[in-house]
């Protein structure tokens, strides 16, 4: 591993400063759905779903809610998915920015399966969705902050969540770097691509946190290219599961 990449970057990435934003941010966020289809980024949230959706007993409906979805384009798939295999699947979108609500609009409007709510992570009510997921937005927490994050969306889930995020590597890093410059000329991107990979965590870190919240469950994966499939089901899902379907 590149010695820079030894230690997670400390450096706040431009996305996390809210006072900025306009049509810069709002093209960031149509040049990283491109990013987002190159990398194959919706393959491991589809995985980490489906996995999670497996244990709840495979229900014929269920809501989902990604926490700082951005433009939400990694759902897309997910809503391929459940129309494939018959499953009536409700998406909220949440994030804390008009550019991500103004682009989620624009993606999916028209898509009654698709919602937007404007809300940052720990200010989403108790048991608000069955699964609760986050797609590259863990890293943008420091390593003490991990275990609150994920205490969070367990929270805000009523039967698990998934977590996909990048894996901290020299190869994965190059890449960003690389492929970011070809496909964009725009400073979020270029600056907050090849961060997010130095802010990645691995393995480790996960299961630390895990053992921090006393929470046996976590199962990590690696998935490419270069991703974490991180699942938390929470106790008793079935269970809930079968009286919310007699109700």
């Amino acid at each position: 591993m590149i010695g820079f990449l030894a230690e997670r970057s400390l450096e706040p990435e431009r996305m996390d400063d809210f006072s900025r934003g306009g049509a810069e941010l709002t093209e960031a966020l149509v040049h990283l759905r491109r990013l987002n289809r190159i990398f194959g980024a919706s393959g491991p949230a589809l995985y980490g779903v489906r996995r999670l959706w497996e244990s709840m007993g495979r229900p014929r409906r269920f809501t989902l809610l990604d926490v700082g979805a951005g433009s939400g384009d990694i759902n897309l798939r997910l809503l391929r998915w459940a129309s494939k295999h018959r499953v009536d699947l409700n998406v909220i979108l949440a994030d804390v920015t008009e550019e991500a609500h103004a682009e989620s609009v624009r993606i999916f409007g028209g898509e009654p399966r698709a919602t937007f709510m404007r809300s940052d992570l720990f200010e989403l009510p108790s048991r608000c969705a069955d699964i609760v997921t986050a797609s590259q937005f863990a890293h943008h927490f420091d390593s003490e902050q991990l275990p609150k994050v994920i205490e969070r969306m367990l929270d805000a889930s009523r039967a698990g969540i998934v977590i996909n995020d990048i894996h901290r590597h020299w190869i994965a890093w190059c890449a960003v770097w690389l492929v970011t410059r070809l496909v964009s000329a725009n400073r979020y991107i270029r600056h907050d691509g090849p961060l997010s990979v130095a802010k990645g965590f691995r393995r480790e870190d996960f299961r630390d946190a895990a053992q921090r919240l006393g929470n046996p469950t976590m199962t990590v994966s690696w998935r490419p290219l270069f991703r974490y499939s991180v699942i938390i089901p929470k106790p008793m899902v079935q269970e809930e599961l079968d009286h919310a379907e007699r109700s």
